[in-house]
């Protein structure tokens, strides 16, 4: 039987298109509730040549849908979001303003799945704080206010592109992922559009970049064939910004490689 999402056409065999699953968040449409996920995610993924697919937050409610759901999907990209996660999911107390408990469960344990099973994975923004919980770590709820840590967040009085500038550098840590997928950079500028931050690290990750600050801006999974997050937006200008082209090949790549090994082993 065919995969129902092979490129085949008309006899004719082109390259396979890695499927991505795509998190979102929760919202409101005239008054119903909704999940929605923004169009500058999705068009990142088809600009890599990959086809996102966007998954619900009920599967992390039915018994063995998230296994099923990996068995089909060669790749995840956590995406950004305008909530916070719940700071009972890494150990402390308080309440969370701007939470989104559907897209908490969904997203750590779909990580925890997808890391096990060796799943490429891509993380921007709160994508990267979900990273950092699910593998035992902790956030800084409020880096502002943090002694030593600069305002990360967007300037809200910019048009809303603007707020996307390019605003600080990042210093690539050498000897890791990024270094490996950025040979020409020991630094570069990204945007910044974030309240909360990664503080304390799990053993499974590797600090890739830092702020000037010495904030963590961007982590990857050891042992594991790509897993990467970033604490910027990748997705914004993903076909004319360099690097996030190249973090978004490079994610791709990492997917139909996995899909490659795993149509061998099932041959």
């Amino acid at each position: 039987m065919g995969n129902i999402f092979s490129t085949a056409s008309a006899g004719k065999e082109t390259r396979y298109r890695p499927v991505i699953g795509v998190v979102m968040c929760e919202n409101t449409v005239d008054e119903n509730p909704a999940l929605t996920v923004h169009e500058k995610y999705l068009d990142a993924i088809f600009n890599a040549d990959a086809l996102p697919v966007c998954l619900p937050h009920e599967l992390a409610a039915r018994e063995g849908a998230i296994d099923q759901i990996l068995r089909g999907l060669d790749g995840i990209f956590l995406t950004g979001s305008p909530s916070n996660i719940e700071p009972h999911q890494y150990g402390e107390e308080g309440v969370e303003e701007l939470a989104d408990p559907g897209r908490d469960r969904l997203s750590l344990q779909l990580i925890r799945a997808t890391l096990d099973k060796k799943i490429p994975l891509f993380a921007a923004c709160r994508g990267l704080q979900e990273l950092v919980v699910a593998t035992g770590g902790s956030l800084h709820r409020k880096v502002q206010e943090v002694p030593g840590y600069m305002d990360h967040r967007e300037d809200t009085s910019l048009p809303h592109d603007n707020q996307y500038d390019l605003v600080h550098p990042v210093h690539i840590e050498p000897g890791g992922l990024l270094s490996e997928l950025l040979p020409d950079y020991q630094q570069f500028q990204v945007n910044s559009l974030h309240g909360q931050g990664a503080n304390r690290l799990g053993e499974a990750l590797t600090v890739e970049a830092r702020a000037p600050d010495n904030l963590v801006e961007a982590v990857s999974v050891r042992n594991h064939p790509f897993a990467l997050g970033v604490q910027w937006h990748p997705e914004w200008h993903s076909l004319t910004d360099p690097v996030s082209r190249q973090l978004f090949n490079a994610f791709i790549a990492a997917c139909r490689k996995g899909h490659q090994a795993r149509s061998v082993r099932e041959e």
